[in-house]
């Protein structure tokens, strides 16, 4: 065989090295796109995962960038990957350290919309984890004060979930905009 055609392979990511290692049952999936290794971990084991990445001196993942959700409804091939999981939520982590991105996906099934809360590992969790249940529905056990933030208190809906009305339900007709929403 030429040199042409041998191709080396590149080594793991040490995230992936250490994952595999330490979490190997959490793993769904993962990847590795634009410099940015993108795993998708189980619901139950996402909260340890997640722990993981912070307090590993190797990876010290200790800035979390954001905390969003994805609704899936309409990618067929999506929904099949992760049986059916309607929701990602995702975190975008950094680490200073290693100079480098992960993103953390987590499927939730419409019938489960239950997250563990990550405030008690990043206290900036606490407002991007509202947005995320303000906009797509997901609840986050133990956070610290999960209510809306984005959207008056009475709202319905989540306006970001894909079967929502593109031109809303009414609201701009019947929102009142004098009172002030606390």
């Amino acid at each position: 065989m030429s040199e042409e055609n041998q191709v080396e392979e590149q080594p793991k990511p040490l995230i992936l090295q250490k994952l595999e290692a330490n979490h190997a049952d959490a793993l769904l999936a993962h990847d590795e796109t634009r410099g940015t290794v993108v795993v998708v971990v189980r619901k139950e084991q996402a909260y340890a995962v997640l722990e993981y990445l912070k307090t590993d001196p190797e990876l010290a993942y200790t800035f979390l960038v954001d905390v969003t959700a994805v609704d899936n409804s309409q990618m067929e091939s999506e929904l099949m990957q992760f049986d059916y999981a309607r929701f990602m939520v995702v975190y975008q982590l950094y680490s200073y350290q290693g100079q480098c991105r992960a993103r953390v996906k987590v499927p939730v099934h419409e019938s489960d919309l239950n997250i563990p809360s990550v405030t008690s590992l990043w206290q900036g969790a606490n407002w991007l984890e509202r947005e995320t249940y303000d906009m797509f529905g997901i609840n986050f056990e133990g956070h610290p004060d999960l209510r809306r933030i984005l959207m008056p208190d009475d709202f319905e809906g989540h306006p970001l979930r894909k079967d929502y009305p593109l031109r809303g339900r009414g609201e701009r007709e019947r929102f009142n905009f004098d009172k002030q929403n606390v």
